[in-house]
């Protein structure tokens, strides 16, 4: 499939996975709309990736919380009112509490489980029409923490268990229309998620380079063949 004149709606796409897949989408001629809860922080992600070298696709800026639905329903009209259309969905925004769950508190259990999980099926209701009118892509962003458990991930690992479940369950629900869904499963990905600051020494991580690579090639295989669920992960361990 030529991705040159589609377009793509990612949520979170300021920072992290999100930009990588953004500027990889744009370098092909996908037109890209990306969120974030802060305006500014979306606008300067966007004047960063028109700059870039490469790029043939245009790119949006809009201010969304995943947690609100209407939010994602404006969103969506906004996109197809400047657009005409949506081909991609990529449910790439989460966030992550990570403590004993004797120390979780009840508003980051909430914030994990309502960003990471209710925020995508909210993605969905709000996308599908859209995406049946193309036989569009719904793409989730989970983690290989969807399916590995660790002390002090009950909140993360429960919104990313549930969130590898909801999508192969929509998969299934939505290829009657022609609709591809499949999520992509990172392990440890050099972003400063969690507040986490990128330096040398994250060179052996996975780079938002490579998961945009790897959303470039899954948009472009043929329609008839859908990888389901794709779990990356880095080809080395870090130095001892």
């Amino acid at each position: 499939m030529k991705l040159q004149n589609t377009t793509a709606l990612i949520t979170g796409g300021n920072t992290g996975i999100g930009f990588g897949i953004a500027q990889a989408l744009v370098a092909e001629g996908v037109n890209v709309a990306i969120t974030s809860r802060s305006l500014g922080r979306a606008e300067e992600a966007a004047e960063k990736i028109r700059k870039m070298d490469g790029s043939k696709g245009e790119i949006l800026a809009f201010e969304m919380d995943v947690k609100d639905f209407n939010a994602q329903k404006n969103v969506v009209a906004q996109v197809l009112k400047e657009w005409g259309k949506l081909d991609f969905f990529v449910a790439n925004a989460g966030v992550g509490h990570f403590a004993p769950v004797q120390d979780l508190s009840i508003e980051q259990w909430q914030d994990t489980i309502d960003t990471n999980l209710t925020g995508v099926f909210y993605g969905i209701k709000a996308s599908v029409e859209a995406l049946k009118a193309t036989k569009g892509f719904f793409l989730t962003i989970s983690s290989l923490a969807g399916t590995n458990f660790f002390a002090s991930g009950s909140a993360y690992n429960a919104s990313k268990f549930g969130l590898t479940g909801f999508t192969q369950a929509v998969m299934l629900d939505l290829r009657q229309y022609g609709i591809r869904v499949s999520t992509i499963m990172p392990g440890s990905v050099a972003t400063g998620f969690n507040d986490h600051q990128v330096d040398e020494k994250d060179a052996w991580k996975i780079q938002k380079e490579d998961i945009g690579e790897l959303v470039v090639g899954l948009f472009q295989l043929d329609a008839r063949t859908l990888p389901s669920k794709i779990e990356v992960r880095p080809s080395q361990t870090p130095n001892k």
